[in-house]
């Protein structure tokens, strides 16, 4: 498993990473043979947010009761999570109020006293910068938070939030995968009248975080686009399915493996946060962590996936 550091931060993570907003329902045993099924390839960071699971705090309350850390087991694993979504409207709210209820709230369901990283989830168009420096410098300092970073963000989005904030901004976790991939086409077709590709949708935001030494972290990594089913063995995409074919039984590895390393091969070092529950999909995934695909194998796969190389 490829590590690296998370941002600016200490953190040395992984660069695949085990989203856990599907466990609410699950028994406890299948949760933790999915933890476990991540440890046992190098996955040793988790992804929760406090609006996963249904109700607030659902599947971080799930994942403390069937797993149980220990002391030496909670060090081990770097654990991530999100504020900043209200379900009931629904809405956003980056106020500090909010904020510092939420870590409350997460910090409460999954049994610890810190989170190694705090992302604040999906912009807040009524945001105060002011109340969420507030937010994080109270945080920080009680030790409840070790690191923050954003999702869904625009580099002016994170500008203004770091002409206030004092702490970097380590990570900005975006919609990323083979066939949801603006934040690369976009620039590959730069000044390409008539082309929607060529049309800019985040302003550059891949090139700003690797400017800023902000790690982007990709979600739905396997989505044919927004929530509509995953592209693998989807008749929407036989070309892609045939290269995606064809690169498995070269590699001798899932073709899973092969939508994990199109993503985990740019050299912005993106993590992939799996949304899987199957633990034979997450060792999949993880054969694609230093998966060497070749330059000419990812822009074929770039292309079977209907994108433009000028």
């Amino acid at each position: 498993m490829k590590t690296f550091a998370l941002g600016t931060s200490d953190l040395q993570v992984p660069n695949v990473v085990l989203g856990l907003m599907r466990i609410a329902e699950m028994p406890d045993e299948d949760i933790r043979s999915l933890v476990a099924a991540g440890r046992e390839v190098g996955i040793t960071m988790l992804d929760h947010a406090d609006v996963y699971g249904g109700s607030m705090h659902r599947c971080e309350e799930r994942f403390a009761q069937a797993v149980q850390l220990s002391s030496s087991e909670r060090e081990q694993t770097i654990i991530q999570s999100k504020a900043g979504i209200v379900p009931d409207g629904p809405y956003f709210d980056f106020s500090h109020e909010h904020i510092v209820a939420s870590v409350a709230g997460s910090l409460r369901a999954l049994g610890t006293d810190y989170l190694d990283v705090l992302l604040l989830h999906r912009p807040d168009a009524l945001v105060e910068p002011e109340e969420v420096a507030q937010a994080f410098d109270e945080l920080h300092a009680a030790g409840k938070v070790r690191h923050f970073g954003v999702s869904n963000q625009t580099p002016g989005q994170i500008e203004l939030l770091r002409k206030h904030v004092r702490q970097p901004l380590v990570a900005n976790q975006l919609q990323l995968s083979i066939t949801h991939a603006p934040l690369v086409a976009q620039g590959v077709a730069a000044n390409m009248q008539g082309l929607d590709q060529s049309i800019s949708r985040d302003y550059g935001t891949l090139d700003y975080c690797r400017l800023n030494d902000i790690t982007v972290q990709a979600w739905s990594p396997f989505q044919a686009g927004f929530f509509d089913g995953v592209f693998l063995d989807d008749d929407r995409y036989p070309e892609l399915n045939v290269v995606l074919d064809r690169l498995a039984a070269q590699y001798d590895v899932p073709k899973l493996a092969i939508a994990t390393a199109w993503i985990t091969r740019h050299p912005a070092n993106v993590q992939v946060v799996l949304g899987t529950t199957n633990p034979e999909r997450v060792r999949a995934a993880a054969q694609g962590s230093e998966l060497p695909l070749t330059r000419a194998e990812w822009y074929e796969l770039y292309r079977a996936a209907g994108y433009t190389v000028p």
